[in-house]
């Protein structure tokens, strides 16, 4: 009778491991549920926030380069934007280069207001 008593933990375990895997199904989808919102999203954001800056460049905007290099874009193609650094040094890089826009060069239609 006591060795009965001493197993009826084990036994009931047993019987309910449906509750046990849904806790575990729970658990893992709060996880990813939780990844999600602190590491993908954020990264996404910076990725299209990113993508607009390349696309919006255009002759005369300040910019630096991912190795830390400043300078004026002169002209912009489709691969590749063109920035003076010196007085008569010009380089060619890829937009992909650019790591931030310093100075935008404001529209004559925004400097007339």
């Amino acid at each position: 009778m006591i060795s009965f008593f001493s197993q009826l933990p084990l036994l009931q375990a047993a019987a309910n491991p449906g509750g046990q895997m849904m806790t575990m199904l729970i658990t893992f989808g709060l996880i990813i549920f939780i990844f999600y919102f602190l590491v993908i999203r954020p990264q996404n954001k910076k990725q299209k926030e990113a993508k607009r800056m390349i696309e919006a460049l255009k002759k005369g905007d300040k910019v630096v380069t991912i190795g830390g290099i400043r300078g004026q874009v002169t002209s912009v193609k489709e691969q590749t934007v063109t920035i003076k650094i010196d007085t008569d040094t010009k380089i060619e890089v890829n937009k992909s280069a650019v790591s931030s826009v310093l100075e935008k060069k404001e529209s004559p239609a925004k400097s007339k207001e």
